[in-house]
């Protein structure tokens, strides 16, 4: 596990960077903003290229406006083995997610990428609504994991 007191640069990841990864970027940094913390930095990447420039799901987006979170403006961006040394920790979505994250970040990664529901104790993937379409299931998944952080952030 991380040590909390030493995260200040939050990266979420998963594979296109259009739904699970931004409605997480858009939903921690929202329960920060309501604890009053504006000094925790949370962004959001993809492993791959598929949808780079592209913004959050339209799917995505209804889910964060039904729960009232404000949409972060956002295009999605690939990863980089540069963000290594600029982020505390990232957070993956899926166990496929850490794996490419790590090889993408390179050596001395494995003890800074975790996937979200490991951290709360969940121990599963958040569900992928790019292939369920269920975005609701997705922010559940998500509500756990990101008010778990939020908690010891």
């Amino acid at each position: 596990m991380p040590d909390w007191s030493k995260i200040g640069k939050v990266m979420f990841v998963c594979h296109g960077n259009i739904c699970r990864s931004p409605m997480a970027e858009c939903l921690l940094a929202y329960f920060l903003r309501q604890a009053g913390r504006n000094d925790v930095v949370v962004a959001s990447s993809a492993t791959s290229t598929e949808e780079l420039g592209n913004p959050i799901h339209p799917g995505a987006q209804a889910e964060l406006r039904r729960h009232s979170v404000p949409i972060i403006p956002h295009r999605a961006v690939r990863l980089s083995r540069f963000d290594l040394d600029k982020y505390d920790i990232f957070i993956g979505m899926d166990a496929i997610n850490v794996l490419n994250m790590q090889r993408i970040l390179g050596p001395g990664s494995e003890e800074k990428c975790f996937r979200l529901l490991d951290l709360s104790g969940g121990n599963r993937d958040i569900s992928d609504p790019w292939y369920t379409g269920d975005f609701t299931a997705t922010w559940n998944d998500l509500e756990e994991g990101c008010s778990f952080l939020a908690s010891v952030l």
